[in-house]
């Protein structure tokens, strides 16, 4: 039986349409004992993205950002969020976007990228599926000094940090995102292994 089967959609309700989609939404679930429960769901929808961690190998560096996020500033976080250069797709293929975030965000025009999976971030309430990718770099694909677009209200500094300190400040807690950090222990298992 497919999950198509065992859903029955009552109501869908628009909260808001500000910034990006919210809905309520009631419905009946059939459970695996086959009764069917009624429940309530909210969804934001934002759209799907794509992030990307540039290395370099023979150096054994990272490419990341640092940026003010207010929802991390409201729950807590009182500091700049370092983060994979990363973007909503916007009707472009997840290719095609990360390209332009990762030179918009960090000045580099990049060669060769790898999609290594994707998977949903916060299924319980947000619906983006996220891509995730990584290229290498080198000092020869700065082509601008990044920094993100300041129509869209960024205002993104680039840090390009040893591998091994990207990866103590997830120990530190100084590295709080969690695409970076996946992206971060991807490179620790299949790129940085000794």
């Amino acid at each position: 039986m497919s999950v198509s089967d065992r859903i029955r959609v009552r109501d869908v309700r628009l909260l808001s349409d500000n910034w990006y989609v919210l809905k309520a939404t009631t419905f009946d679930w059939r459970r695996a004992d086959g009764t069917w429960q009624t429940q309530s769901r909210e969804t934001y929808d934002r759209g799907n993205g794509a992030a990307l961690l540039p290395y370099n190998l023979a150096a054994r560096t990272v490419v990341l950002t640092r940026q003010f996020r207010y929802p991390a500033y409201v729950n807590g976080h009182d500091d700049l969020l370092v983060e994979a250069p990363a973007g909503l797709l916007d009707d472009a293929t997840p290719e095609e976007r990360i390209r332009a975030e990762v030179e918009e965000e960090t000045g580099y025009r990049l060669g060769a990228i790898r999609k290594i999976f994707e998977c949903f971030m916060s299924p319980g309430s947000v619906t983006e599926k996220l891509h995730f990718f990584v290229a290498e770099y080198d000092a020869a694909m700065r082509v601008g000094d990044g920094g993100g677009l300041e129509s869209e209200g960024e205002e993104i500094g680039v840090l390009e940090l040893p591998f091994d300190e990207a990866m103590a400040m997830i120990e530190r807690g100084e590295i709080a995102d969690a695409k970076t950090i996946i992206l971060l222990q991807y490179a620790a298992l299949n790129v940085f292994r000794a």
